[in-house]
């Protein structure tokens, strides 16, 4: 395992362990609302800042973008850069469904090089790094094989925000729903992303996601040797708040099914104020 990946999967960790403490006594949590339906508990607090204290201790002169503290830790100018969701599926969270996980991804320069993914709840650790494959603890991951849209289970996020378009989810919702075996919407996106690159779901699609929701299960994907996009199928996703995944012939079915409500998609809100 790469030695920056090493740093990752501790913090990654040990973010895991302040949730998992949280997770046994659930109605001592303090949860404020960010905006409609979009919460965020001390526990996604404590959780980025153990982060970010052994990411930096490590890397001192590498940047940070982080959910809750956006660009406030870290050097702005930095040619690499931490990208961090410490509690991807906070609402499972608060309720007790253990659906939610740690998001750790490195880019250089824009471009992705480490991804850490870690579901507390399973002890499930996926790891990525550019070049060098995907991998579920210590066995390599690859995703699935099937080649049509027919067989094919997709995973999704529902619209949750004022603002984001219903009526248009639900055109996409219908199209896939009256083709694919089935959508799942477990609410987690880094999650969704691994198993996608586990060959657990075929291919994943959803709008209004943050860099943070999205870079490590991405590497994660492309690792695994699948493809991921924006829904032009084009890769500049990461701020474009849409996103595909999927097996490269999955992939391209769920391009055709989807290009047309690119761009009119609620895109990526701004990252939070340093």
């Amino acid at each position: 395992m790469h030695p920056v990946i090493n740093v990752a999967v501790r913090a990654a960790r040990e973010a895991g362990r302040i949730i998992n403490r949280a997770s046994l006594d659930l109605d001592l949590l303090r949860v404020s609302e960010k905006s409609a339906n979009d919460f965020v508990t001390e526990v996604d607090r404590a959780s980025e800042q153990a982060i970010i204290d052994i990411l930096l201790k490590a890397f001192p002169q590498h940047g940070v973008l982080g959910e809750e503290t956006g660009t406030s830790h870290g050097r702005a100018d930095a040619e690499y850069r931490w990208i961090i969701d410490p509690l991807d599926g906070t609402t499972n969270f608060i309720h007790g469904l253990p659906v939610y996980a740690v998001s750790i991804a490195l880019e250089h320069r824009g471009v992705l090089q480490h991804g850490v993914v870690y579901d507390p709840s399973r002890d499930e650790l996926f790891t990525a790094s550019r070049g060098a494959g995907a991998f579920l603890d210590n066995r390599r991951l690859r995703v699935s094989r099937r080649t049509r849209i027919e067989d094919s289970l997709i995973g999704t996020g529902f619209p949750f925000r004022r603002g984001d378009d219903l009526e248009q989810y639900l055109e996409m919702f219908r199209k896939f729903s009256q083709r694919c075996v089935g959508l799942r919407r477990p609410g987690a996106a880094a999650l969704d992303l691994a198993y996608v690159a586990a060959g657990r779901y075929d291919g994943f699609f959803e709008v209004g996601l943050q860099p943070w929701d999205v870079a490590a299960g991405a590497l994660l994907v492309s690792e695994a040797g699948g493809m991921v996009g924006d829904f032009n199928g084009e890769s500049e996703f990461l701020d474009k708040g849409e996103v595909i995944a999927a097996n490269p012939r999955v992939y391209a079915q769920m391009v055709g099914m989807l290009k047309a409500y690119a761009g009119r998609a609620h895109g990526a809100n701004p990252a939070p104020a340093a």
